[in-house]
This record gives C-alpha cells, sequence and structure tokens, in this order.
C-alpha cells in the first residue's frame, strides 16, 4: 500500500481509506449493518492490508465498530476521521467530547463539518468551527475541515485557511457529485494548491460506475487528491480494492 502526506496536517495516510458510510445516515449504512463485530473484522483485515486510513462519521453509527478495531490494530496505527451534523458552538463542543468517549480514545485525527453547501458556510457556521478550533487547540483533535455537498461551499474553502480538510464527491462520470466534474476538478486543484488534505467520496458513483480500476484511476490521474474513501461491505470487495490501489501505482502520479 501507498502512504502520502496529508496536505499539512502532519499526517499520513494510505492512498486507500475504508468508508463506513455506504448509503449512510441516521445513524447506520451498509457497513454498521454488518454489526460491530463485522465492520470491525473488515477495518482489522483492512488494517492487515496497509490501510490506515478509516472514514466513520456520528450519522453512519459507526464509531463502536471503529471503537473495537482499533482496540485490535492499536489507536497509534490509524488515521481515524469522523464527522459531526451539529451547527451551534455548544453542539459541536459535546460532540467532540461524545466522539471521544465513543471512539475509546484522546484525540480524533480528523473532525469534519459534515455535508456543508451553502457558499457562505464560514459565516453561517462560525460558532462550530470556534469549537474544533478550540477542541484542536485542546489537543482532543488534530486537524479540522468539512466534507463538502454543494459547488458554493467548496469554491469557498479554497479562501478559507480554518479548513485543513476537504472530503469532496468526485468521479468522471459527475454521477452525485456537486457539479460536473470540468467545474469540480479546477477547484479541487485550486485546493490542493493551497496545501489543503483532499479525498475523495463516491469515487464509483455510489456503486452506480461499475468499472472500478477506471474509476480510481481517473480520479488518482488528477494528481490533487490525496486519498479515495471507498466504503465496502465484503472482504473480497476489500481485497480487490487494495490490489487495485497498488497495481495503479498512484505513487507516480502525485509528489504530495
Amino acid at each position: 500500500m501507498d502512504y502520502v502526506k496529508f496536505g499539512t496536517t502532519g499526517l499520513v495516510v494510505s492512498r486507500l481509506g475504508i468508508g463506513t458510510g455506504t448509503h449512510g445516515w441516521a445513524h447506520r449504512s451498509e457497513q454498521t449493518d454488518l454489526g460491530i463485530d463485522g465492520l470491525a473484522d473488515l477495518l482489522e483485515q483492512g488494517y492487515k492490508l496497509g490501510i490506515n486510513f478509516w472514514d466513520a462519521a456520528d450519522q453512519y453509527g459507526s464509531h463502536p465498530h471503529v471503537a473495537e478495531a482499533l482496540r485490535r490494530v492499536g489507536r497509534d496505527n490509524v488515521v481515524i476521521a469522523t464527522k459531526t451534523t451539529s451547527r451551534r458552538k455548544n453542539q459541536v463542543q459535546r460532540d467532540v467530547d461524545r466522539f471521544l468517549e465513543e471512539l475509546d480514545t484522546d484525540v480524533v485525527d480528523i473532525v469534519l463539518l459534515h455535508a456543508l453547501s451553502a457558499a457562505n458556510w464560514p459565516k453561517r457556521y462560525a460558532g462550530a468551527m470556534k469549537a474544533l478550533s478550540q477542541a484542536q487547540a485542546a489537543g482532543k483533535v488534530r486537524a479540522v475541515g468539512f466534507s463538502c455537498h454543494g459547488l458554493g461551499a467548496l469554491r469557498t474553502a479554497v479562501q478559507t485557511d480554518w479548513a485543513e480538510v476537504i472530503l469532496v464527491r468526485i468521479n468522471h462520470a459527475g454521477t452525485n457529485m456537486d457539479g460536473e466534474p470540468a467545474e469540480v476538478v479546477p477547484i479541487v486543484a485550486q485546493l490542493h494548491a493551497a496545501g489543503k488534505a483532499v479525498y475523495g467520496m463516491k469515487v464509483l458513483g455510489c456503486g452506480r460506475l461499475k468499472d472500478v480500476e477506471q474509476a480510481c484511476r481517473w480520479v488518482l490521474d488528477l494528481g490533487t487528491v490525496h486519498a479515495l474513501s471507498i466504503g465496502t461491505s465484503s472482504s473480497r470487495e476489500l481485497r480487490e480494492n487494495a490490489a487495485l490501489m497498488e497495481r495503479l501505482a498512484p505513487e507516480r502520479r502525485m509528489g504530495a
């Protein structure tokens, strides 16, 4: 497995991350439907294949599953991202403390504001941003940012220093994206040039893009997306994805 420096966060992640939120919302997903041991088994297998980047969220209900997997592989060996849908300062403060308890850890590597779409999000959610910055200063969080669900929000991120990590919807077909690839790709390039850590979701278009190699190769060839978060619910798919990433040798595509 290939690894990359994750923007300017100081974190190092595998090019392939394991997503835990396929069709996920309302505290469940295809992955959490596997049960705590089922998903923990999958995450542990991923770790043995060299995948050290796990993407969770409060809305996926995946914290207990991730916590169990962390007990097996060791907290310091994995980079954990999670997300909050709260938008007020006091709510985000409570969420961070709850996440630490649920994940059974002293620090979360990445906490994102989940599913931002409005272009004026820095003004609308200044309190939430401040809460994450304070948690970061207190050593509870290592890096902060947001998952993007709107083209306006993505454009704003280029000029917003606060956003260190951006999870962006991206694939060659424009499926379940915030705009057409011709609109999104230049903005992602700007984010990368600004030193942001960028990782991709919906790389397979929520399962609609059947040529997995073509889909992954296209995103990696952009040279501006550090890692891909791909949800999988089976050992077979996980092994195939890991083998594909090794075969694509993405280290030659981006020097970051």
